[in-house]
Protein backbone atom coordinates (compact mmCIF):
# COMPACT_ATOMS: atom_id res chain seq x y z
CA UNK A 1 0.00 0.00 0.00
CA UNK A 2 2.71 2.29 0.51
CA UNK A 3 3.54 3.34 -2.66
CA UNK A 4 0.05 3.68 -3.13
CA UNK A 5 -0.26 6.58 -0.40
CA UNK A 6 -0.26 10.45 -1.05
CA UNK A 7 1.16 12.69 2.08
CA UNK A 8 0.47 16.02 1.71
CA UNK A 9 1.79 18.53 4.44
CA UNK A 10 0.69 21.50 4.78
CA UNK A 11 3.21 24.60 6.70
CA UNK A 12 2.58 28.50 7.89
CA UNK A 13 3.02 30.18 10.49
CA UNK A 14 0.39 30.51 13.30
CA UNK A 15 -2.19 32.23 12.29
CA UNK A 16 -1.16 31.76 8.71
CA UNK A 17 -5.02 29.90 7.62
CA UNK A 18 -3.05 26.25 7.09
CA UNK A 19 -5.32 24.71 9.80
CA UNK A 20 -8.89 26.06 7.96
CA UNK A 21 -7.36 24.72 4.76
CA UNK A 22 -6.33 21.12 5.94
CA UNK A 23 -9.92 21.02 7.98
CA UNK A 24 -11.98 22.41 4.83
CA UNK A 25 -10.21 19.27 2.74
CA UNK A 26 -10.53 16.76 5.11
CA UNK A 27 -14.54 17.77 5.60
CA UNK A 28 -14.97 17.83 1.38
CA UNK A 29 -13.38 14.01 1.57
CA UNK A 30 -14.81 12.39 4.88
CA UNK A 31 -13.34 9.25 5.99
CA UNK A 32 -11.56 8.98 2.44
CA UNK A 33 -8.87 10.45 3.49
CA UNK A 34 -6.92 10.82 6.99
CA UNK A 35 -6.32 14.41 9.10
CA UNK A 36 -3.12 14.50 11.68
CA UNK A 37 -2.08 17.86 13.06
CA UNK A 38 1.64 18.11 14.58
CA UNK A 39 0.04 20.39 17.80
CA UNK A 40 -1.38 16.91 18.77
CA UNK A 41 2.46 15.66 19.05
CA UNK A 42 3.77 17.90 21.21
CA UNK A 43 5.73 16.34 24.21
CA UNK A 44 4.03 15.22 27.33
CA UNK A 45 4.53 17.61 30.01
CA UNK A 46 2.56 15.70 32.95
CA UNK A 47 5.67 16.36 35.01
CA UNK A 48 5.54 19.81 34.77
CA UNK A 49 3.46 21.60 37.14
CA UNK A 50 0.71 23.61 34.95
CA UNK A 51 1.35 26.61 36.60
CA UNK A 52 4.75 26.68 34.56
CA UNK A 53 3.46 25.33 31.54
CA UNK A 54 2.19 28.35 30.44
CA UNK A 55 5.15 30.31 30.05
CA UNK A 56 7.14 27.56 27.87
CA UNK A 57 8.56 27.37 24.28
CA UNK A 58 5.67 26.27 22.22
CA UNK A 59 7.39 27.20 18.92
CA UNK A 60 10.91 25.75 19.24
CA UNK A 61 10.76 22.38 17.33
CA UNK A 62 12.57 20.39 20.67
CA UNK A 63 8.16 20.85 21.91
CA UNK A 64 7.01 18.04 19.18
CA UNK A 65 7.68 14.49 19.51
CA UNK A 66 8.41 14.81 15.49
CA UNK A 67 9.82 11.16 16.12
CA UNK A 68 6.35 9.64 16.97
CA UNK A 69 4.75 11.34 14.17
CA UNK A 70 7.22 10.09 11.54
CA UNK A 71 6.22 6.42 13.16
CA UNK A 72 3.38 6.93 13.10
CA UNK A 73 3.05 8.10 9.22
CA UNK A 74 5.29 5.46 8.54
CA UNK A 75 2.10 2.69 9.92
CA UNK A 76 0.00 4.32 8.11
CA UNK A 77 1.84 4.13 4.59
CA UNK A 78 2.40 0.79 5.06
CA UNK A 79 -1.95 0.32 6.00
CA UNK A 80 -1.66 0.11 9.68
CA UNK A 81 -4.09 2.15 11.73
CA UNK A 82 -2.58 4.39 14.61
CA UNK A 83 -3.47 5.78 18.14
CA UNK A 84 -2.58 9.31 17.79
CA UNK A 85 -2.18 11.91 21.19
CA UNK A 86 -4.67 14.62 21.41
CA UNK A 87 -3.09 17.91 22.74
CA UNK A 88 -5.37 19.67 25.00
CA UNK A 89 -4.63 23.50 25.22
CA UNK A 90 -6.53 24.39 28.05
CA UNK A 91 -3.83 22.57 30.38
CA UNK A 92 -0.95 23.09 28.03
CA UNK A 93 -0.42 19.36 27.59
CA UNK A 94 -1.54 16.38 25.93
CA UNK A 95 -5.17 15.02 27.03
CA UNK A 96 -5.44 11.35 28.53
CA UNK A 97 -7.71 10.60 25.38
CA UNK A 98 -6.38 9.63 21.91
CA UNK A 99 -8.13 9.47 18.38
CA UNK A 100 -7.78 6.36 16.69
CA UNK A 101 -6.98 7.11 13.35
CA UNK A 102 -6.99 4.71 9.92
CA UNK A 103 -4.82 3.99 6.80
CA UNK A 104 -5.97 5.91 3.61
CA UNK A 105 -4.52 6.55 0.48
CA UNK A 106 -4.43 10.32 1.19
CA UNK A 107 -3.10 11.98 4.58
CA UNK A 108 -3.39 15.45 5.33
CA UNK A 109 -0.40 16.85 7.55
CA UNK A 110 -0.81 20.59 9.28
CA UNK A 111 1.66 21.99 11.73
CA UNK A 112 4.32 25.60 12.01
CA UNK A 113 7.44 23.13 11.95
CA UNK A 114 6.81 20.17 9.20
CA UNK A 115 8.98 21.53 7.06
CA UNK A 116 11.75 22.42 9.31
CA UNK A 117 12.46 18.27 10.10
CA UNK A 118 14.49 17.03 7.60
CA UNK A 119 13.29 13.51 7.81
CA UNK A 120 9.65 14.44 8.04
CA UNK A 121 10.14 16.36 4.27
CA UNK A 122 11.35 12.98 3.28
CA UNK A 123 7.75 11.59 3.68
CA UNK A 124 5.91 14.84 2.40
CA UNK A 125 4.92 14.03 -1.31
CA UNK A 126 3.12 17.35 -1.33
CA UNK A 127 4.64 20.78 0.16
CA UNK A 128 2.42 23.50 0.84
CA UNK A 129 3.20 26.72 2.84
CA UNK A 130 0.39 29.00 3.58
CA UNK A 131 2.10 32.57 3.43
CA UNK A 132 0.38 35.20 5.29
CA UNK A 133 0.49 38.84 6.42
CA UNK A 134 2.25 38.83 10.06
CA UNK A 135 -0.66 41.85 10.90
CA UNK A 136 -3.44 39.08 10.04
CA UNK A 137 -1.98 36.24 11.32
CA UNK A 138 -1.50 38.11 14.76
CA UNK A 139 -4.73 39.52 14.99
CA UNK A 140 -6.32 35.65 13.98
CA UNK A 141 -4.35 34.28 16.82
CA UNK A 142 -5.68 36.91 19.07
CA UNK A 143 -9.27 35.76 18.41
CA UNK A 144 -8.63 32.20 18.53
CA UNK A 145 -7.27 32.13 21.63
CA UNK A 146 -8.99 34.43 23.61
CA UNK A 147 -12.36 33.28 21.90
CA UNK A 148 -11.25 29.36 21.97
CA UNK A 149 -8.77 28.26 24.13
CA UNK A 150 -9.79 30.77 27.29
CA UNK A 151 -6.30 32.84 27.18
CA UNK A 152 -5.74 36.29 27.93
CA UNK A 153 -5.16 39.26 25.84
CA UNK A 154 -2.18 40.12 27.55
CA UNK A 155 -0.89 36.35 27.81
CA UNK A 156 -1.36 35.97 24.16
CA UNK A 157 0.31 39.14 22.98
CA UNK A 158 3.24 38.48 25.70
CA UNK A 159 3.92 34.44 24.14
CA UNK A 160 3.67 36.00 20.50
CA UNK A 161 6.24 38.20 21.43
CA UNK A 162 8.68 36.15 23.75
CA UNK A 163 8.92 32.68 21.32
CA UNK A 164 6.18 33.26 18.35
CA UNK A 165 7.48 35.74 16.40
CA UNK A 166 11.10 34.79 17.19
CA UNK A 167 10.52 31.39 16.33
CA UNK A 168 8.49 31.77 13.27
CA UNK A 169 11.55 34.39 12.29
CA UNK A 170 14.32 31.70 12.91
CA UNK A 171 12.40 28.29 11.74
CA UNK A 172 8.93 28.59 10.18
CA UNK A 173 10.04 31.09 7.74
CA UNK A 174 13.03 30.11 6.39
CA UNK A 175 11.45 26.38 6.09
CA UNK A 176 9.29 28.01 3.45
CA UNK A 177 12.33 27.23 0.59
CA UNK A 178 11.23 23.66 1.31
CA UNK A 179 7.51 24.13 -0.13
CA UNK A 180 6.55 23.01 -3.42
CA UNK A 181 3.09 25.67 -3.48
CA UNK A 182 3.03 29.04 -1.49
CA UNK A 183 -0.57 29.64 -1.16
CA UNK A 184 -1.30 33.33 -0.06
CA UNK A 185 -3.95 33.44 2.67
CA UNK A 186 -4.68 29.58 2.95
CA UNK A 187 -8.36 28.67 3.80
CA UNK A 188 -9.67 32.12 2.45
CA UNK A 189 -8.10 31.29 -1.11
CA UNK A 190 -10.95 29.34 -3.39
CA UNK A 191 -8.52 28.60 -6.34
CA UNK A 192 -5.90 27.08 -3.97
CA UNK A 193 -8.54 24.95 -2.23
CA UNK A 194 -9.99 24.13 -5.12
CA UNK A 195 -6.60 22.97 -7.17
CA UNK A 196 -5.98 20.36 -3.87
CA UNK A 197 -9.32 19.20 -3.92
CA UNK A 198 -8.61 18.29 -7.82
CA UNK A 199 -5.10 16.78 -7.14
CA UNK A 200 -6.60 14.69 -4.36
CA UNK A 201 -9.52 13.42 -6.07
CA UNK A 202 -7.24 12.20 -9.10
CA UNK A 203 -4.95 10.37 -6.82
CA UNK A 204 -8.00 8.78 -4.94
CA UNK A 205 -9.44 7.74 -8.61
CA UNK A 206 -6.13 6.20 -9.57
CA UNK A 207 -6.03 2.20 -9.28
Amino acid sequence: MADKVMIIGIAGGSGSGKTTLAENIAAHFGERISLLRHDDYYKSQRDIPESERAGMNYDHPDAFDTELLIEHLDALKQGEAIDCPIYDYSIHDRSRDIRHVDPSRVIILEGILIFENRELIKRLDMKIFVDTDPDVRILRRIVRDVKKRGRTLDSVISQYLSTVKPMHEAFVEPSKKHADIIVPEGGKNPVAYGMLIDRIEKHLSEL
